[in-house]
């Protein structure tokens, strides 16, 4: 059962006693999975760089050895190789500027979901801080209430 679920007969559905018996929303899980979220759109920024990283080491070892058959070629041998050796940079290009793209999504992501996180933290504060002011006033309430009925005089006649 997760957390935020009611456990027994009689509690509101999507409320869970806390360990101070206080009853609290929902929140505390949405945080867990906002902060877990995080972390792994963190964890595929830094496997997208990985990526970047070798695909750039696979491609100057492309070029010299390109170069190389290239020095190697007469002219006019040459010129079929260059071609293929352009169309493939320019595929290697556009999967670059893709690659950018979805680096760049994922950054608005993580900023939105730190966003969101940030705003169920401040909610969490606030219901916490309610949720005290009301069982002080409850009390209090309860205290009068306690002392209005010693004051008045016993009617056992």
């Amino acid at each position: 059962v997760a957390p935020w679920r009611a456990e027994g007969p009689g509690q509101p559905r999507g409320l869970a006693p806390s360990a101070s018996g206080h009853l609290l929303p929902p929140l505390r899980g949405a945080a867990a999975v906002c902060g877990n979220a995080t972390r792994c759109f963190a964890e595929l920024w830094i496997s997208l760089e990985e990526h970047q990283d070798a695909l750039e080491l696979i491609m100057s070892k492309y070029r010299k050895q390109m170069l190389q058959l290239l020095q190697g070629r007469k002219g006019e041998d040459a010129e079929p190789a260059l071609n293929v050796h352009q169309a493939n940079s320019l595929e290697i290009e556009s999967q670059i500027d893709r690659i950018c793209e979805m680096g760049e999504v994922m950054r608005k992501a993580i900023q939105v979901d730190d966003d969101q996180f940030f705003k169920v933290q401040e909610k969490l504060a606030q219901l916490e801080l309610e949720n005290k002011e009301l069982r002080e006033l409850l009390s209090i309430s309860k205290e009068s209430f306690e002392v209005g009925r010693e004051d008045l005089p016993d009617c056992e006649a």
